[in-house]
């Protein structure tokens, strides 16, 4: 199995997830470049790219159990349109479930480490 590209992972610096992702990738000695998610969120050129090549619905995207999340409430984020969420992710990187990582193609978010070992063993 070829390995894709060295990695971008935007993540934040207080998330304990983001934490082990970034451990699982320097024990395993694979290249990647840290984006602090908080201060530099996604663009929504980026969000268009990424939100179809990770698999995963726009909604799927949300961190449910952030204080962001909380903020704006259920109902409020149920009632957005998909274009009204993406914007919303690009606005406030702490909405968005963490961490992203892009690896060439292919984007992971949230982090599973059956996820990275099928990119990077």
């Amino acid at each position: 199995m070829t390995s894709p590209s060295p990695g971008l992972v935007l993540a934040y610096a207080g998330c304990d997830t983001c934490r082990k992702a970034l451990k699982y990738l320097s024990e395993r000695g694979v290249a990647h470049t840290v984006r602090p998610i908080v201060e530099a969120p996604p663009t929504p050129d980026e969000l268009a790219r990424w939100i179809p090549a990770s698999r995963l619905t726009v909604r799927q995207w949300l961190n449910t159990s952030g204080q962001s999340y909380r903020a704006l409430g259920k109902a409020a984020v149920d009632a957005m349109s998909d274009d009204a969420v993406r914007a919303a992710l690009a606005a406030d990187g702490k909405l968005v479930k963490r961490p992203v990582l892009i690896a060439g193609d292919r984007v992971l978010v949230g982090f599973r480490p059956e996820g990275y070992a099928a990119l990077f063993g």
